[in-house]
Parts: C-alpha cells; sequence; structure tokens
C-alpha cells in the first residue's frame, strides 16, 4: 500500500489525490496527470449552440467580442457552441445537433438553397431556438442576392431601408418587462454609438415588441428616424423560441450590463432552459 497523497483543488474546482511520488512525475511532463484528472471531471454541455458569424468587415470586431463573451458564458450555463462562417454546412442532419442557432450579424442572403430550407424547417417546427443580431434585418437585394421573402416574414414582413452612419446614442425601453428574456433589466437603459437601422414599416403588428428605441432621445440628434422603432421582438407566430436584437455593431456592447444581460436572458429562454 502507497504512501498516502495530498489534495489538490484545480481551478474548476475539481479536488484530486495527488501522491508525491506521481507528483514529481506529473510535474515532470508537465502536470498532464492533473490536467487528466481536470478534464476526466468535465460534465457533458446540457445543449449545443451553433453559431454563424461574419467572418470580417466592418462587424469583425463585435463578432471577436461575442466569441470571448459567448466562451466564458457557455462554462458559466453549462453548453457548447461551435461557429460557421457560410451556410455550406447547414441542412436538417446539421442543424439536428443543435438545440440554438445564433446569428452574429450574418446576413439574411448568400444562403445556399438547402441551407435556407433547412432553417424555415428548424424554425417553423420548433427544432431549436433562434437570436438573431443586427445585419439579421439587412433584407432587401444586396450584393446581387434577391429578398427572402420568408425571412422578412419571419422578421415581421419589413424591409431595410437606411441606417445613421455617423452613429448617435439612444434610449432603449422596455415594453414586456415580464418577459423571461427582458428578466433583471432596468425599464430603460442607453445604447452608445449605434447606426440603428430604419425599415419600410414598424414590425409591431406582426411581431411581439419586447422593446423599442427612443428616437427623440438619439445624440447627436439626426433626421433618419422611423417613428415607432421596436429593437428587440419576438415572432409567436412560429414553433421556434427566437428573439431579434437590433444592437450589434461594436464590440464595445460586451462592456454593457444591460447588453450583456439581453444576450444571456435570451439563451436561456430560446434554448427552452
Amino acid at each position: 500500500m502507497g504512501k498516502p497523497g495530498f489534495l489538490m483543488s484545480l481551478k474548476n474546482g475539481t479536488r484530486c489525490e495527488v501522491r508525491p511520488f506521481f507528483l514529481l512525475i506529473s510535474m515532470a511532463i508537465g502536470l498532464q496527470n492533473l490536467a487528466g484528472c481536470a478534464y476526466a471531471q468535465q460534465p457533458s454541455p446540457k445543449f449545443r449552440v451553433i453559431a454563424i458569424a461574419e467572418k470580417g468587415g466592418i462587424h469583425k470586431p463585435f463578432v471577436d467580442a461575442a466569441k470571448v463573451w459567448l466562451a466564458r458564458e457557455a462554462v458559466t450555463d453549462g453548453f457548447a457552441i461551435d461557429y460557421i462562417e457560410d451556410t455550406n454546412k447547414i441542412d436538417d442532419a446539421f442543424l439536428a445537433q443543435y438545440k440554438l442557432f445564433i446569428q452574429l450579424n450574418f446576413p439574411p442572403y448568400a444562403w445556399t438553397p438547402t441551407a435556407m430550407s433547412a432553417f424555415q424547417r428548424y424554425i417553423e417546427e420548433g427544432r431549436g431556438g433562434w437570436i438573431g443580431f443586427h445585419h439579421a434585418t439587412l433584407l432587401g437585394e444586396f450584393d446581387s442576392y434577391p429578398m427572402w421573402p420568408w425571412f422578412s416574414g419571419f422578421m415581421g414582413g419589413i424591409r431595410f431601408t437606411k441606417y445613421i452612419p455617423t452613429f448617435v446614442t439612444g434610449t432603449v425601453h422596455v415594453e414586456d418587462p415580464g418577459h423571461p428574456v427582458m428578466k433583471n433589466l432596468p425599464d430603460h437603459f442607453v445604447i452608445e454609438n449605434e447606426e440603428w437601422y430604419t425599415y419600410d414599416k414598424s414590425p409591431r403588428s406582426n411581431v411581439h415588441v419586447l422593446a423599442s428605441v427612443d428616437e427623440k432621445s438619439y445624440s447627436p440628434s439626426t433626421d433618419i428616424k422611423m417613428g415607432d422603432h421596436p429593437v428587440v421582438w419576438t415572432n409567436q407566430h412560429v414553433k421556434a423560441r427566437n428573439v431579434y436584437i437590433f444592437m450589434g455593431h461594436h464590440g464595445e456592447l460586451f462592456q454593457n450590463s444591460a447588453f450583456t444581460t439581453l444576450f444571456h436572458n435570451s439563451i436561456l429562454w430560446a434554448a427552452q432552459l
């Protein structure tokens, strides 16, 4: 019977018994035994998330910051996340692996026909949840691609018209504080330096609005307005739990506690936890 060892606490809270002789060996080979002990103790993820993210351009800082934040969130909430940068892999079998689909600024065009059909079934039949940000409502004819009518309907029947290229700060007002996505949010919060899109009409008659921006609060003031201006909503006419969050241009949003609370709540609600 060997000499008694001692307990060592690892970063994830796991406690492993380490005997002196084996400690020396572990130190010599880079503590691989301890790493293996920690790895063996990791629980299986509660669910899996797929995020489709723009791979470059002006939204890359937002996507990069989102990946850092999501890595921490995955540990906290016990999920695993994978990333893709185009729709080539998307079909029914691919989506069946995931409880939640996150659209990190990827637009509703340049999708393969197979991906479009599979995604539509995923949403309409409630095969998983969805969270879309910012660029997900860039609906119209862009980059030689036609409008995706189904996605426009999913977003409330809207078409993109303009955006504020100079960026302005605005106050967002919560309209449904009882909705799980709005949990722990104040009745209003400020979003700085956003390029607030306008659409050909408000989606309000076709979706359930959770929050809207007060265009009178824009600083500096601008003439690019649409009147009734929802910025967070869910479409209750499909089976999938879904949330559209307009904000999503700058990586600095992940330093805004209201935004990260909104994102956190949306993940747990859309994944039906």
